[in-house]
């Protein structure tokens, strides 16, 4: 056996992702008020009026956005959080069907 052929593999490159990022996904409800989703959007996100606008926007007529991307436990917050201010969001894993959408 040659040299080259039994030496390991050390290099740090990655090659993978350490886990596959998650979304949380705010649902359109018959409750909120658009002026009030947006400002949830601005004020817990911290995302500039325009883009809290154009997620609030995709929520009325699609039916849903993407609001925020990450691991599952910072996505867990996230959904926490959008309960806690009355909205109706979920989570799932970015790759998931339907995943696919305009977020952070």
């Amino acid at each position: 056996m040659t040299e080259a052929a039994t030496q390991e593999d050390t290099s740090t490159e990655e090659v993978f992702g350490l886990a596959d990022p998650w979304v949380t996904i705010v649902w359109n409800d018959p409750v909120n008020l658009m002026s009030y989703v947006s400002y949830v959007f601005e004020s817990y996100f911290g995302y500039p009026e325009a883009k809290a606008r154009t997620l609030m926007l995709q929520v009325h007529h699609e039916g849903r956005a993407v609001v925020s991307t990450g691991p599952k436990e910072r996505m867990e917050v996230d959904v926490q959080a959008m309960h806690g201010f009355g909205l109706w969001a979920t989570m799932q894993q970015s790759d998931a069907p339907g995943a696919a959408g305009e977020g952070a």
